[in-house]
């Protein structure tokens, strides 16, 4: 009797995960549920939940498919149909699919990120209030006795220069060196994370730094070192867009979608991946961000 009893509870549980899986809002169509699909990183299921969420409160029966690897793996998932829709960057999505493209202004990678896009994925509109660009640093003496402010005035020294090259926590990664135009490094140096990098510029053995994000996610470690503006683009745009199946959501799903583009912002996105890495869940996080936003 105890073991049944056990079997009965541990059913109870694996029903409730089930469903707790489905994001619905009143919609009884049985049909198969709307897949947002999520990679490895915090970003990428922050992403995931706010398009679900969004969606499911249009009357979508939406569900989110977490944890399915890097790039890659899951745009192959969105490009075999096991996903519909997964968040993604427009610089990087731009390379993934077109390595050649020149592009770096946001409209200019929108439109080439148009054209490169295979048969049966699109695109909705960019949230362009995020800036997920990687970030280059010089330390805060370099700064003053250079007078530097910005990468195009950084861009002359840079064949002087060695590199380091950090990720930034949590956000959807940039596979090898982040390429920064106008400004051919002499060398550079990956290293493990903000922190390591700050080091490495602190005792001169690079002399400049590229994390791989917003500077809010890594603002402890890279504290006391100078951010350089690039309102040139010499680092590709990257805003937050969802790609997916085309032909599967509607003029007010994807009005939805849109509208999510108009709300979304950088600092809001850090604050978000921030409660997640302590401890709050993706789905929570996006509930509330929805909910504030009115959508």
């Amino acid at each position: 009797m105890v073991l049944a009893a056990s079997r009965r509870v541990l059913a109870r549980v694996l029903v409730a995960a089930a469903a707790a899986a489905v994001v619905s809002c009143g919609n009884d169509d049985p049909g198969p549920a709307f897949v947002v699909g999520a990679g490895d990183a915090v970003e990428s299921r922050v992403l995931a939940e706010i398009y679900a969420g969004a969606l499911a409160r249009t009357g979508l029966r939406v569900a989110v498919q977490p944890e399915l690897g890097q790039r890659a793996d899951y745009l192959a998932a969105l490009d075999a149909g096991r996903v519909a829709l997964v968040g993604e960057h427009t610089g990087e999505l731009l390379a993934f699919y077109d390595s050649g493209s020149a592009a770096r202004t946001p409209s200019a990678v929108i439109q080439d990120l148009n054209r490169s896009l295979p048969e049966g994925l699109v695109v909705s509109d960019p949230a362009d209030g995020t800036d997920l660009r990687p970030r280059v640093l010089v330390t805060a003496e370099a700064a003053r006795r250079d007078d530097l402010d910005s990468v195009a005035e950084l861009a002359p020294r840079c064949g002087e220069l060695r590199a380091g090259l950090a990720p930034a926590p949590d956000l959807l990664r940039v596979p090898g060196a982040t390429p920064v135009t106008g400004c051919d490094f002499a060398g550079a140096t990956p290293l493990p994370d903000a922190t390591a990098l700050r080091n490495a510029l602190l005792d001169n053995s690079v002399q400049a730094g590229v994390v791989g994000g917003p500077s809010a996610l890594t603002a402890s470690a890279t504290e006391g070192l100078t951010v350089l503006t690039d309102g040139e683009y010499a680092l590709r745009a990257q805003n937050v867009i969802p790609v997916f199946r085309k032909g599967l959501l509607d003029d007010q799903r994807l009005e939805k979608l849109n509208y999510v583009a108009g709300e979304l912002t950088t600092d809001e996105l850090v604050e978000m991946i921030r409660r997640v890495r302590d401890g709050a869940t993706a789905g929570e996080v996006a509930r509330g961000w929805l909910d504030t936003h009115g959508l």
